[in-house]
């Protein structure tokens, strides 16, 4: 029986955790931190993802961030499985790195995203690693107190708006709130033996579980890729907007963007979640790295390029509206909630 899905709506916020199989290390050395976080940076490009947090332990880490494109599931999947790819080939090793899927806890977007970023700057200090947070490497506490460019993929500046809607001199109202001692509700949340799927007031769990929960009993709920068009309808429906051939989107020139290819493979990675050696393979793409490339540089034409933005969403409508006429009516009403989880991308 499949799993069921987790809850994603554009906007959504999370508190994602995971940790190493029998607790074993998942860093060994200075350079797999940095391999981590490099992929983290990668994922939020490519994935359109903001993060707002993040603290590396020697077997376990946590992450706050935010989806736009509801699209937590595929983000996580990729940044954990590349990581243990990218682990495993660095060290000679093979298998699970992770104990299993992640853990994520949906957060309330108010206070309660400002309490769990510092729990999360916290955790070297409540391990014995440190006694400042400003003295632990593997956390993004040292981001939120620079200035360098480096740490501007940060999603900081939304959690400083939390503290004080002044730009100037933003960061001592940020010290002082980081050096109090965590709240009773953080405190209560991270005790449980069995954590909870949310963290806010409970007029926002409340919310949620009307808004997304389906009752078992009216249909089982199927993984989000078996409800997804095939890659033959994604790839025929850009064919069909851009009035090309599928052998059109092979030609690679370079210095030649190929729009029609390009957002090809990148509408099959946001819908599909198919994996980048797939994408490469349809296109003739030798390198896993060239795929990776397009992803991202789609995600940020998306961002800033208003055309781009609007052919998306015209080919998603297409695959959509075509998506919805060949599903039972079960499968529809699945379709219909989890529409959004597309139709912002």
């Amino acid at each position: 029986m499949s799993r069921p899905l987790r809850i994603e709506y554009p906007g959504a916020w999370y508190h994602v955790m995971n940790r190493g199989r029998w607790s074993e290390s998942i860093f060994s050395d200075k350079h797999d931190y940095l391999m981590f976080i490099d992929l983290l940076f990668e994922v939020s490009e490519m994935c359109n993802v903001n993060v707002a947090a993040y603290c590396l332990m020697t077997n376990h880490y946590h992450i706050l961030l935010q989806t736009p494109d509801a699209n937590i599931s595929r983000c996580m999947r990729h940044l954990n499985s590349v990581y243990t790819q990218r682990y495993n080939r660095r060290h000679g090793f093979d298998g699970q790195l992770f104990r299993g899927r992640y853990k994520s806890i949906l957060v309330c977007n108010d206070s309660h995203l400002l309490q769990l970023v510092r729990y999360i700057h916290k955790n070297p200090v409540k391990a014995g690693l440190v006694k400042d947070i400003t003295d632990y490497e593997w956390s993004s506490h040292k981001g939120y107190l620079s200035y360098a460019k480096k740490w501007n993929w940060l999603y900081k500046d939304y959690i400083f708006s939390m503290i004080t809607p002044k730009k100037q001199g933003r960061l001592k109202p940020f010290i002082d709130f980081m050096q109090k001692d965590d709240s009773e509700e953080v405190i209560r949340l991270f005790s449980l033996k069995k954590l909870t799927s949310f963290f806010g007031p409970e007029s926002f769990i409340t919310g949620i579980k009307e808004k997304y929960y389906f009752k078992k009993k009216s249909c089982e709920v199927p993984e989000s890729k078996s409800l997804a068009p095939t890659s033959d309808t994604i790839i025929s429906s850009v064919c069909e907007h851009y009035g090309v051939s599928f052998n059109e989107l092979l030609i690679t020139k370079r210095g030649i963007f190929n729009e029609p290819r390009n957002i090809a493979v990148y509408l099959l990675r946001q819908i599909r979640g198919e994996n980048l050696n797939n994408i490469g393979e349809l296109f003739n793409i030798k390198a896993y790295s060239t795929v990776s490339s397009i992803l991202r540089r789609v995600s940020r034409l998306k961002k800033y390029d208003r055309k781009i933005k609007s052919q998306i969403g015209k080919i998603q409508d297409s695959i959509n509206k075509g998506q919805r006429q060949t599903l039972s009516p079960c499968e529809g009403l699945i379709l219909l909630a989890l529409k959004m989880i597309v139709s912002s991308r």
